[in-house]
C-alpha cells in the first residue's frame, strides 16, 4: 500500500504573517461587538438618540444618559465600534445617529404591531449564553452516553425555553421568552403586505408555535375568512390573550400532533439550539 503523504504547507510570507497577525486579532477580540452592542441598549443609547431628534453628539448623549462627564472618552470608544459594526451612523465626527438596525432598539417603537427588539440583544449576550459558550472545550471532552446534554444544558442543568430555566433564573426566562416572541412577530406586517398572494384561496392555517398569538391575529386580521389555530406548549397557552375567539388556542405538541389545516407555518426557534 503506497503511503500516504500529507500536502506540505508553504511558509507564509511576511505580508501574510502580518496579515495573520491582525486577523487573529480581529477574531480574538470580535466579541466586543456584541458587548458594546448590550451596553448601548442597556445604557438606552439607541432611545436618547431618537428623543433628541434622531441625530446626537457625545455631549447630548453623556448629558441625556446622565453620564459621569469623565467617561465622555470611553463612550467615544464604544460609539466608534458601533458605526464600524453598521449599528449607528457618523456622518460627523464625534455626532452620531440611528440605521434601521438601531431603530429596532428603540423603547416605545412599534413596528408592525410589535415592540422592539431589545429583547433578543438582551438574551442573546446574557452570562448564561455566554458561560456555556466558554464551557464548549470542556463539553468537547466529555464521554457521556446518549442522549447527550447540548452545552448550556451541561453548563447549567437547565434547558431554554422549559421549566427548568424558569427556576434557574426567572428574569432570564422573561427575557429569552420575549425574545422569541419579537423574533417570531416581526415581519408578519411586511409579508402581509407584500406577499399577500401567499393567503390567496387558503381557508385554515395552523401556526406551530405560535407563541401568544400575535402572528395569527394580524393573518385573521387581514384575511377575515382564514380560520387559524395556534399550536403551542400548555405552558404557553396557558398564557396566551384569547380576544375575541378569531384564533383557535390549541395546547399540544408539533411533533405529535398538529391541528388539520391547509397549511402549517413554522418559524425557526433559533433560541434553542443544541450546542
Amino acid at each position: 500500500m503506497a503511503a500516504h503523504h500529507a500536502p506540505t504547507m508553504a511558509v507564509p510570507t511576511d505580508a501574510q504573517l502580518i496579515q495573520a497577525q491582525a486577523d487573529l486579532w480581529r477574531h480574538s477580540l470580535c466579541y466586543f461587538t456584541p458587548m458594546a452592542l448590550r451596553c448601548a441598549v442597556q445604557l438606552g443609547i439607541p432611545t436618547a438618540i431618537h428623543r433628541l431628534g434622531g441625530t446626537a453628539s457625545l455631549s447630548d448623549l453623556v448629558a441625556a444618559l446622565s453620564l459621569p462627564p469623565s467617561k465622555t472618552p470611553y463612550l467615544s470608544r464604544i460609539m466608534r465600534l458601533l458605526v464600524t459594526s453598521g449599528v449607528m451612523a457618523s456622518h460627523e465626527e464625534g455626532v452620531y445617529s440611528l440605521l434601521p438596525l438601531s431603530y429596532l432598539l428603540v423603547d416605545g417603537i412599534s413596528i408592525d404591531g410589535e415592540a422592539s427588539q431589545v429583547a433578543i440583544v438582551l438574551a442573546a449576550t446574557s452570562r448564561h449564553y455566554l458561560e456555556a459558550a466558554l464551557g464548549l472545550s470542556d463539553w468537547f471532552k466529555k464521554d457521556v452516553a446518549p442522549p447527550l446534554p447540548a452545552p448550556f444544558e451541561d453548563v447549567h442543568g437547565a434547558t431554554i425555553l422549559e421549566e427548568s430555566m424558569a427556576l434557574l433564573d426567572p428574569e432570564s426566562d422573561k427575557v429569552i421568552h420575549e425574545a422569541v416572541a419579537a423574533h417570531d412577530n416581526m415581519g408578519i406586517g411586511t409579508i402581509l403586505r407584500e406577499c399577500h398572494d401567499l393567503f390567496k384561496g387558503l381557508e385554515s392555517l395552523t401556526d406551530c408555535c405560535g407563541g401568544d398569538g400575535t402572528t395569527a391575529r394580524a393573518i385573521v386580521q387581514a384575511f377575515p375568512h382564514i380560520k387559524c389555530h395556534v399550536l403551542d406548549l400548555p405552558k404557553v397557552i396557558e398564557r396566551a390573550p384569547r380576544g375575541d375567539g378569531s384564533v383557535n388556542y390549541v395546547a399540544g405538541d408539533l411533533f405529535h400532533s398538529i391541528p388539520a389545516a391547509q397549511a402549517v407555518m413554522l418559524k425557526d426557534k433559533y433560541w434553542k439550539p443544541n450546542c
